[in-house]
């Protein structure tokens, strides 16, 4: 094991009652999850009904000990860690994987990827006690956290028992800093701990030297998301029947509320020039699928869920997307992409996605979730900011009459991702130097 472990910190007392206060108010909101969690079991989701104990540590022992735990959020989370997974399979093939997630849909997607060649299960509550329940059974030899969600006691837990802790495609936005400022005494200590920050972005590196990171344990590694992107190939022409070249098609990924509205209504105007043009929605929350149907059912527009059609009609021009982990599907086939979460104040989603497949992408001003990436696609003509219905129109009716120069924007977003790869092989060698 390399020295480069924080093991000399010592905790101040200030930090004691913070996590101890900390601790307190998480066990005071744990009944009023359990009760709600005892609620969705009661509806026979057997995964709910599976995860309420695992909340609590008690989860299933790995098929082997010594092995590497990624904790990853949600769907974002799980695709970008699982190229290091892969790479990781692939250099140690016998090292056990546990793959942690917070959400259900997370879960369904490492179930997607991955199949049973990981061990998986719910991230328990951020208790010293449901910690070490957890790290008892599983005994990893790494903890690798995706991109933004540190735990105060996983972390401090994991660092009294010496287990290293990397942040990897870490990610912090000047909003966060400013939220994490208010509980200094918490945060900054908890840093301290960590064995070490590999930065997705310079935003990054600064935020997390400014919030008391030590510069010698954070590396500028640049974003997975783009060598993970960029092993995207395009296989397909066709989805759900629907043909690639037949008729133009925007792609609307991982949409919030009131994106789908001002999509449509800027879809009514779109129709009066390029009638065939067909929109495809894909809301960013499965909770949220019937709200949308909902949404579509009040237009005067037939429309079709993929999740009740094996082939979309071809007259078809509405189109809902209601199946997880068919989105990067449903961009193969797009002439245009709209990614979520930009005009709602979300802080963007992934633009690199579309942008691999050579698609051209337009997004809302809310980008600050991975400000570099969209300024680098937008410095390259592959992303265009739109504020409003009027600028959704605007530039798709520019892109549809110039079809040689959207493939242009497209085949500019490819570009970038190939000449911003490299930050997999900058984590993997940061992992590897802890052995």
């Amino acid at each position: 094991m390399n020295d480069d472990l924080p093991n000399d910190y010592a905790p101040s007392l200030k930090e004691d009652v913070c996590r101890w206060a900390y601790s307190f108010i998480l066990t005071l909101a744990i009944p009023f999850t359990t009760l709600y969690l005892l609620y969705k079991s009661s509806n026979r989701n057997k995964d709910v009904d599976h995860s309420r104990f695992e909340r609590f540590g008690f989860v299933s022992h790995p098929p082997k000990m010594n092995g590497y735990l990624f904790h990853c959020v949600s769907v974002g989370e799980v695709v970008t860690a699982s190229c290091l997974i892969k790479r990781i399979m692939q250099e140690e093939p016998n090292a056990q994987i546990t793959i942690t997630t917070t959400t259900s849909t997370g879960s369904a997607r490492v179930r997607d990827i991955f199949g049973k060649t990981v061990h998986h299960f719910y991230l328990p509550f951020d208790l010293q006690i449901s910690m070490s329940l957890m790290l008892n059974r599983i005994k990893p030899k790494m903890v690798l956290i995706t991109e933004v969600e540190l735990w105060p006691n996983l972390i401090h837990v994991c660092w009294k028992r010496k287990i290293p802790v990397l942040a990897i495609n870490a990610r912090m936005t000047d909003r966060s800093v400013k939220n994490y400022i208010k509980i200094k005494y918490l945060f900054s200590p908890m840093l301290h701990k960590l064995s070490h920050i590999c930065a997705q972005g310079e935003r990054d590196y600064k935020n997390y030297t400014t919030l008391g990171a030590d510069k010698s344990r954070i590396t500028l590694t640049q974003n997975i998301k783009f060598d993970q992107a960029a092993a995207q190939q395009t296989k397909q022409d066709t989805f759900k029947g629907i043909n690639k070249n037949a008729t133009p098609t925007l792609v609307a990924g991982s949409t919030h509320e009131l994106e789908e509205s001002a999509l449509l209504s800027a879809m009514k105007q779109l129709w009066k020039t390029h009638p065939t043009l067909r929109l495809i929605i894909v809301p960013r929350h499965p909770e949220r699928f019937l709200t949308v149907k909902k949404i579509l059912e009040n237009q005067n527009e037939s429309f079709e869920c993929t999740s009740e059609s094996q082939q979309i009609s071809p007259n078809t021009r509405l189109v809902l997307l209601d199946e997880m982990g068919k989105l990067n599907s449903a961009y193969q086939i797009a002439n245009i992409a709209f990614v979520g979460g930009s005009l709602a104040d979300k802080g963007g989603h992934n633009a690199l996605e579309p942008a691999a497949l050579s698609v051209p992408v337009i997004m809302g001003p809310n980008t600050y979730n991975n400000p570099l990436i969209c300024e680098i696609l937008a410095q390259r003509g592959a992303l265009v900011i739109v504020k409003n219905t009027n600028d959704i129109v605007s530039q798709c009716s520019y892109w549809l009459s110039n079809p040689d120069k959207a493939l242009n924007c497209g085949n500019a977003g490819r570009q970038v991702l190939d000449e911003n790869s490299g930050a997999l092989e900058k984590t993997w060698f940061k992992i590897k130097s802890f052995y």
